[in-house]
C-alpha cells in the first residue's frame, strides 16, 4: 500500500509546530513535526511522498543548509520554506535551490495550506514520471547491443531500410530486431515506442 502524502514541518519553535499541526489536522492532512534539521534527517524516508515546510533559521543545520543537503541527496521532496527573518536574497537562494515556495512569517493559514496543496500535487506528479521512467528504464535494460542501435535509429525517425544500409544488416534482419524490440518495450505502435523514450529522456534527473 502507498503510504498517504504527509506533511512534515521542520521548526525549532514548538508552539508553532503545534500551530501547523492543528492547521494540518483541521484539514485532514497527515503532518509530523521536528525541532531540528538532523532530527529529520535521521527519520524521514525519501520513499514516502509529501512535502517539507522548513523554517531558515534553526540551532545547528539552518533550513537553508537542509535544502543542500537534500538536493544533494537526490531527495526530491517539494519544499516551502517559512521564516520570520526571510530577506530577498534568502528568498532567491531558496528558489533556486528548487523551493515552491518561499512564506514570511506570520503567515495565513489559508495560503499556507494553498501552497501545500500545490506542493503534493507536484510530488506526486514528480512520483508519477519516476516510477514511469523506471519502468522503461527496465525494458530498455532487457535490449540487446544491437537492439539498443536499431531503436535509436527507428527513434531518429529512420526507416528499416535506412537502418539496414546502415548497420551493414539485411532488411529481414533488422524487421527481427524491431519485433524483439516492439516485444521487450511492449510497445504496439512506433508511436508509442518513441512516447516510451521520451518519458525515458525527459523525466527529471
Amino acid at each position: 500500500m502507498t503510504p498517504e502524502p504527509t506533511v512534515f514541518v521542520v521548526d525549532d519553535d514548538e508552539a508553532l509546530r503545534q500551530s501547523l499541526t492543528r492547521l494540518m489536522e483541521s484539514v485532514n492532512l497527515p503532518v509530523e513535526t521536528y525541532p531540528d534539521a538532523q532530527a529529520f534527517l535521521d527519520s524521514h524516508d525519501s520513499g514516502r511522498p509529501g512535502c517539507l515546510v522548513l523554517d531558515i533559521r534553526m540551532p545547528g543545520m539552518n533550513g537553508l543548509e537542509l535544502q543542500d543537503k537534500l538536493a544533494k541527496g537526490r531527495v526530491r521532496i517539494p519544499i516551502i520554506i517559512i521564516s520570520a527573518h526571510g530577506n530577498v536574497d534568502k528568498a532567491v537562494r531558496a528558489m533556486k535551490s528548487g523551493a515552491v515556495d518561499f512564506i514570511k512569517k506570520p503567515y495565513k493559514g489559508e495560503l499556507l495550506l494553498e501552497r501545500i496543496r500545490q506542493a503534493l500535487e507536484l510530488d506526486a506528479r514528480i512520483r508519477r514520471q519516476e516510477a514511469a521512467r523506471a519502468e522503461v528504464a527496465a525494458r530498455l535494460a532487457l535490449l540487446s547491443p544491437r537492439e539498443h542501435e536499431v531503436i535509436e535509429m527507428l527513434a531518429a525517425g529512420k526507416t528499416p531500410k535506412q537502418i539496414a544500409f546502415e548497420l551493414d544488416l539485411s532488411r529481414k534482419t533488422v524487421d527481427v530486431h524491431r519485433g524483439h524490440i516492439m516485444m521487450k518495450m511492449r510497445a504496439d505502435t512506433l508511436v508509442e515506442l518513441v512516447e516510451m523514450l521520451h518519458v525515458y529522456r525527459n523525466a527529471p534527473d
